[in-house]
């Protein structure tokens, strides 16, 4: 199976290929390098670089960095490493920004032919005549006039958005975007890559299409906001094709897709940057985000991503995509990658009574399902951590746990009974409980079975963590529900707890994923975690069973 599931881009590639319509396919991922990518991202990535590796083609890097003012470089080497975390290498890494003169050369060409011009209107101004399908006072300037002036733009001579060039297409057009689009225009600021050689800019309606004609792309796709743009995609690449230096044929051609949003989040740049920005989350790599350096900490896998894009598939559709689908896919991704420890993360001490010294016990990583060998050494001794959820004075019907005269099997070890309750202020401060002799590995002979199987840590030899619970970063399945998606946040989207896990992990790298039993999957926060001050996240809890509604 490749990584672009069967779509209708793949039937079109394929007959495109078939028919020997381009000698190879080329795609490019073009983002705007003025913020971090987010999971809505990874469906273009996962198509663009799925495609080329499919079928035997090629796929740029491309940064469509035509605005100066909001483009940093830090966005751009972000962007090319996330792409890489992703398990993508771009055959080129390129620049929208290298072609600039190429694209001043053809707004020249354009101007000679008659088909662009020189406006002063300001932006209201045209705006409010495009909107009643009305010309331009400055449309029929002459051929000469509009060449000396956009050379002039282009010597810095005019001030910011005071003049633009526009495409002189029809100012009545029934497609809005084609009446007479804005090609040019004057922006004062220095751009990351380029310096300060440039003070005119071409605007994306533009640049794309000839960034495209210019690579050799093959297929160049977009998400649905831009099927609109198609139209003038396709006047920019007929009216420059095999002028200025640039191939006759074959020529490029625009196909639109659904972008991928989910439910229970935010993929809005301007939302996230309110979030980051308001110290709603700690930064663009906060857990809670969507931004792939924010998967990425959190432990989420780029194998879990691609196999996301592929399941959800590509189309036209618009659909919001639950998120319980996304972690489901996570926890697949993990299962059997991840060896199971035992961890308490809010911890209850029980005294056993009638143990004494300490033992290490031999436990499995594996269940039986996974198939896997593998086993640590487990410590126990006489006083244990247990989660706090697990024991209840007053237990419901069907309870299942530690209880007043309710036994449980610890798990990989002993048979438990409970033989007083230490109380302070009406709370619960520990548990004083004996072993049922002859239980490692056996039931007991009394005939009494255990209730349930919980899981503990020895108090002497666990390592103290702090958990880090990442759940969903908004209440409702809409953030925009009610009009302010700021108040739909979970206050609980970061829970933090001081507990407890095995000493096995000690010896494992870094970056490995646990199964915590009964808990969830975790790994090591690769920012704040570091040898004798544990740091974990949870990646995905455990909740098994998904079924799309």
């Amino acid at each position: 199976m490749g990584l672009v599931p069967p779509c209708f881009i793949t039937e079109i590639v394929e007959k495109d290929l078939r028919e020997g319509r381009y000698p190879k396919l080329l795609t490019r991922f073009p983002p705007e390098p003025n913020g971090y990518l987010h999971i809505g991202h990874a469906r273009s990535i996962v198509l663009n670089f799925g495609l080329a590796l499919d079928y035997g083609g090629e796929c740029n890097l491309r940064y469509d960095d035509t605005n100066p003012e909001t483009e940093k470089e830090e966005y751009a080497r972000a962007i090319e490493e996330d792409v890489r975390w992703l398990g993508f290498t771009p055959d080129r890494v390129l620049y929208a920004s290298d072609y600039f003169e190429t694209m001043y050369q053809c707004a020249l060409e354009l101007i000679r032919e008659g088909k662009a011009y020189v406006d002063d209107l300001s932006e209201e101004e045209m705006s409010e005549l495009r909107a009643q399908g009305k010309p331009s006072p400055y449309r029929n300037r002459s051929v000469e006039e509009n060449l000396e002036l956009f050379e002039r733009m282009r010597r810095g001579e005019f001030p910011t958005g005071s003049r633009v060039l526009r495409a002189k297409i029809d100012p009545a057009h029934p497609n809005f975007k084609l009446r007479d689009p804005v090609l040019y225009r004057i922006v004062h600021a220095p751009h990351y890559h380029a310096g300060n050689r440039w003070v005119i800019y071409p605007l994306y309606d533009y640049a794309h299409p000839l960034e495209d004609l210019i690579e050799g792309v093959s297929h160049s796709l977009c998400t649905l906001e831009f099927e609109n743009n198609r139209a003038i995609y396709d006047w920019v690449i007929e009216n420059l094709k095999g002028k200025c230096g640039l191939p006759l044929s074959p020529r490029p051609y625009q196909y639109e897709f659904a972008r991928l949003d989910l439910t229970h989040t935010v993929l809005s740049k301007r939302k996230l940057i309110k979030l980051v920005e308001g110290g709603f989350v700690t930064g663009w790599d906060d857990p809670r985000l969507p931004t792939l350096r924010a998967l990425r900490r959190r432990g989420v896998r780029p194998e879990a991503i691609r196999e996301f894009v592929r399941r959800t598939g590509i189309s036209r559709n618009e659909a919001r995509i639950e998120i319980e689908l996304f972690e489901e896919v996570v926890r697949d991704d993990l299962n059997p990658i991840a060896p199971r420890v035992l961890g308490v993360l809010e911890p209850l001490k029980v005294v056993l009574t009638n143990y004494q010294g300490e033992e290490w016990l031999e436990a499995p990583y594996w269940p039986r399902d996974i198939g896997k060998e593998g086993k640590r050494p487990l410590p126990f001794s006489q006083e244990i951590y247990i989660e706090r959820s697990d024991f209840s004075l007053n237990p419901p019907k069907g309870w299942k746990r530690f209880a007043p005269g309710q036994r449980v099997r610890l798990r990989h070890a002993y048979v438990m009974e409970l033989e007083d309750v230490v109380e302070e202020n009406g709370e619960v401060k520990l548990l004083k409980a004996r072993i049922v002799p002859g239980t490692l590995g056996a039931n007991p002979e009394d005939g009494i079975k255990p209730q349930g199987v919980i899981h503990w840590v020895s108090a002497r030899h666990a390592l103290p963590v702090e958990f880090r619970l990442y759940n969903r970063l908004f209440l409702t399945e809409d953030p925009e529900e009610g009009g302010d998606f700021l108040k739909n946040l979970n206050p609980k989207a970061l829970e933090v707890k001081q507990g407890f896990i095995e000493p096995s992990v000690a010896q494992d790298p870094p970056e490995t994923r646990y199964q915590l039993e009964r808990l969830g999957y975790f790994w090591q926060d690769p920012v704040d975690s570091r040898p004798g001050r544990l740091v974990m996240n949870r990646i995905v809890p455990l909740k098994e069973g998904y079924r799309p509604q």
